[in-house]
């Protein structure tokens, strides 16, 4: 399972495959037709009592994967979906926020690689 990462305000490119928005708003001023988003998983983001809580605070990282894996697992038939679709092809997951190494769609990632093993 091949997935990108960016964010997605970055212009939508054909490399991308499928484009899943996995953060839980939709972005600010960015159009529908502009995002092309193919899914949008909602509720496979954080919960906004987790994301407010980590606030991108790179010494609360591991905590935050640790607390946002027990939200994933929390909804299997969403992340069965989403598995589903990664299996069809390329795909890119796309976020909104300026962090870019310390991130959901980087966790969320990670949780689905190490699911794969």
């Amino acid at each position: 399972m091949k997935i990108r990462i960016k964010r997605v305000y970055e212009k939508p490119a054909k490399e991308d495959g499928q484009r899943i928005l996995v953060d839980r708003l939709w972005p600010r001023g960015l159009t529908k037709e502009k995002a092309k988003i193919d899914f949008w998983p909602k509720s496979l983001a954080p919960s906004t009592e987790l994301r407010l809580w980590y606030g991108h605070d790179p010494g609360k990282w591991d905590e935050f994967k640790s607390r946002y894996y027990k939200e994933l697992q929390a909804d299997a038939e969403t992340l069965r979906e989403l598995s589903a679709r990664l299996r069809r092809g390329p795909a890119t997951f796309l976020y909104g926020s300026k962090e870019e190494r310390l991130n959901n769609a980087v966790a969320l990632r990670e949780y689905l690689e190490a699911s794969e093993e």
